[in-house]
């Protein structure tokens, strides 16, 4: 445990200091536990878990696999306005706790004119495959939300599905989404859905 605890500390750029604050501890004990001179109470190892955003598992040393996708990517968007179809790309980021990945922009992507907002969901990774959740506008003036679903790359380097929601243009709209490391591999990702012979489709409302 102490070493997974100095390791996950290290990793998320905390202190000492900074993982005592968010636990509640003093930081000596902090010194403690990563020297293996003792061992955290269940409630301070739950505490430290949720600070270092891994499960208590983890913590206890328990393998895992799981691919961890916290970090800044780009996601790329097909949508519209008024009609038109429009491709956005934005900044966003993704913060992991177990199977759980909280998300919020960075960047708006595209003016407020033009449709662009700024908005956080979240996230859940079904065995390493599968991600699915939801998403709502963070600017007071934007109604849209919905949902989100992507496929996983095997090697966690992208992300490639579908939002359906409310937008500009209906209340029941649904489009291309991906997600890459760079702006360009999130644009390529939009590209190669929109082959795909469903993609024709994509901006037309949804009907029973």
């Amino acid at each position: 445990m102490h070493e997974i605890i100095r390791q996950r500390r290290g990793e998320q750029g905390m202190s000492q200091a900074d993982l005592a604050a968010r636990v509640g501890v003093d930081k000596r004990q902090i010194r403690r536990y990563e020297t293996g001179d003792t061992q955290p109470t269940l409630s301070v190892a739950k505490a430290i878990a949720r600070a270092l955003g891994i499960t208590l598992d983890q913590l206890a040393g328990e393998e895992t696999h799981r691919i961890d996708l916290s970090g800044e990517w780009w996601a790329s968007w097909q949508t519209s306005m008024q009609g038109e179809e429009v491709i956005t790309a934005q900044q966003v980021l993704l913060r992991q706790q177990g199977e759980l990945i909280l998300i919020e922009t960075i960047t708006r992507g595209i003016d407020v004119e033009e449709g662009g907002y700024m908005w956080r969901g979240e996230l859940r990774l079904w065995d390493n495959e599968i991600l699915m959740g939801w998403y709502a506008a963070a600017d007071g003036a934007v109604r849209s939300k919905g949902t989100m679903y992507f496929v996983l790359h095997p090697h966690g380097v992208s992300l490639k599905g579908r939002w359906v929601g409310l937008s500009y243009d209906g209340e029941i709209m649904t489009g291309w989404g991906a997600m890459g490391k760079t702006e360009a591999d999130a644009r390529a990702l939009i590209a190669e859905l929109k082959q795909d012979p469903a993609a024709a489709e994509a901006l037309e409302p949804a009907t029973s």
